[in-house]
């Protein structure tokens, strides 16, 4: 069973920092605006005021699967490049079924129906709960079979901020699931935000619009925030400020690490301008962007563009005392060759206090 269900939704944990940038609200807006948990700082907005920025959490790789956790989720987010591979899908999700729910986020899916291959895949242990889709931007749940009395709410959103159509259908904006499950308020966001390294406040302007703008109709002012709130996706953020050869020297000595103070995404958060106060893990893979298709080289074409981390999931707490979030993983795959994006993974488990 799919459930599909538009608009109407509660809060979730916004993007915002300091500033309501981009855009005059109405009254509509206004109270959307107050009732959207945590979408902008209670702090002062003036540019002294202190910004959290995205915390990095270590991962422990060790989860004891449901025994010590109300909940364990494995995320995965992969633009596919408009080519879709059977086995490279299934190698995406792994054999390994050591989760509740699974979340597949999608950038650039070719046409063909992806859903029922990711069904085929998981036909053994899980079943689609819901999916959110728009063009080549896609977003899945699934859950475990015979677990579906356990939701509570189940939601979808889409948002737009315009994009390629046509052959290349390539869709940037964002879609979303929000779920009650086990009694965990939950909201998903997968975004597809705009390329090219310039074009770093465009971005920052996408993810404001996008925090703003889903779940927005029919607001219930009573409704409860999400508990945890993740975003994932191609964000495209990209390492800036050092040149291809030298980022490519570190990363083939293994020290891509050195290149995060130069990730654009990390320092637009330590500004307060979006993300603050989310979490994510430490960036010790290599850089998931621009691979040569087909080989773990990147990008030799003409533009040979600087490796970036453009792929990532981010999460945050609403009350972190009232439910405890672990990583076990954080990841890239990157025996999967055929787009120029390495799919990335987080494996989270959760424990309600």
């Amino acid at each position: 069973m799919v459930f599909t269900t538009f608009g109407d939704m509660g809060n979730f944990n916004g993007v915002f920092a300091g500033k309501s940038r981009g855009f005059k609200m109405r009254s509509s807006d206004q109270q959307m605006e107050s009732i959207h948990h945590q979408v902008l700082s209670s702090s002062s907005s003036s540019s002294s005021s202190h910004h959290e920025g995205i915390k990095t959490v270590e991962a422990d790789n060790h989860c004891n699967f449901s025994r010590n956790s109300d909940l364990c989720i494995f995320t995965v987010t992969w633009n596919m490049n408009g080519q879709v591979c059977y086995e490279d899908l299934v190698g995406m999700i792994r054999s390994n079924r050591k989760f509740d729910l699974l979340v597949v986020g999608l950038q650039e899916v070719p046409r063909d129906d992806v859903a029922p291959l990711l069904q085929t895949a998981l036909a053994e242990t899980h079943v689609l709960f819901t999916k959110a889709t728009m063009q080549s931007l896609q977003l899945y749940l699934f859950g475990p079979k015979k677990s579906e009395f356990f939701i509570k709410e189940l939601k979808v959103d889409k948002y737009s901020v315009g994009g390629f159509g046509g052959l290349i259908r390539r869709t940037k904006g964002a879609v979303a699931i929000r779920i009650n499950y086990k009694g965990i308020r939950m909201v998903y966001i997968s975004c597809h935000l705009s390329a090219h390294a310039r074009n770093v406040e465009e971005r920052n302007s996408q993810c404001r619009h996008i925090s703003h703008s889903l779940f927005s109709k029919n607001v219930n002012p009573y409704a409860r925030p999400a508990q945890i709130t993740v975003w994932l996706g191609d964000l495209n953020y990209r390492i800036q400020g050092i040149t291809t050869h030298p980022a490519r020297n570190l990363i083939q000595k293994d020290l891509q690490s050195l290149l995060t103070s130069k990730d654009q995404l990390l320092r637009e958060a330590k500004k307060g301008e979006i993300f603050d106060g989310y979490c994510e893990g430490s960036l010790t893979f290599k850089p998931t962007y621009k691979y040569n298709i087909g080989s773990s080289k990147y990008d030799t074409s003409y533009k040979v563009r600087v490796p970036s981390w453009t792929d990532r999931i981010l999460f945050k707490i609403e009350d972190p005392d009232k439910i405890n979030a672990s990583l076990h993983c954080y990841d890239s795959i990157d025996d999967i060759y055929s787009s120029d994006h390495k799919p990335v993974k987080a494996h989270l488990c959760l424990v309600v206090n």
